[in-house]
């Protein structure tokens, strides 16, 4: 019988293992962009890692609806949403919608909502707090761009992981 071994990225048993983020800043040290530690976590998973995909919005969650409803898969979303502390632009049903279309995660620069039903979800979901109010629908904002919040710069296509304590960002997804 085989044993799983706990690499960067591996799916050894079924099952996906990610090296903690501790232990890649260790072993990588320059080659990693490390965030401040401003985030929360809310999602029902608390380690997660995938492909960067941006959207820089404020105060308006179309951009993210839309984005969830493609596929995913093997990716993060990285919502630039200016910081924002006066409305939400992620919800339950969004939440839904990411795990149905297999995004592996979510970072929120900004506000959640809903976060009991988040937490129940199989997604990683980090944002700064929780606010009760929905955000406006203007169809405005920007994908896939560089983004820059907590001290680092988001690059889409670059690799994201997450975990219990913090987030941190690679030029390419390294190997142990």
């Amino acid at each position: 019988m085989q044993a799983c071994k706990n690499t960067f990225y591996s799916y050894s048993c079924n099952k996906i293992f990610i090296m903690q983020t501790t232990d890649i800043s260790d072993k990588y040290g320059e080659q990693v962009r490390v965030a401040d530690s401003i985030f929360n976590n809310y999602g029902g998973s608390t380690r997660f890692s995938g492909i960067v995909h941006t959207l820089k919005v404020f105060e308006d969650n179309s951009l993210v609806r839309k984005t969830l409803e493609q596929n995913g898969e093997g990716k993060v979303l990285v919502v630039d949403g200016g910081g924002s502390l006066r409305c939400a632009l992620l919800g339950d049903m969004l939440g839904e919608l990411a795990v149905k279309n297999k995004w592996n995660g979510i970072i929120v620069f900004g506000c959640i909502r809903d976060s009991n039903a988040i937490k129940q979800l199989s997604l990683g979901v980090k944002a700064l707090n929780t606010h009760p109010l929905k955000s406006v629908k203007r169809n405005e904002g920007q994908e896939n761009i560089t983004v820059h919040f907590a001290g680092v710069s988001f690059v889409p296509g670059e690799f994201l992981v997450a975990d219990e304590d913090g987030m941190l960002v690679s030029k390419e997804k390294l190997a142990d």
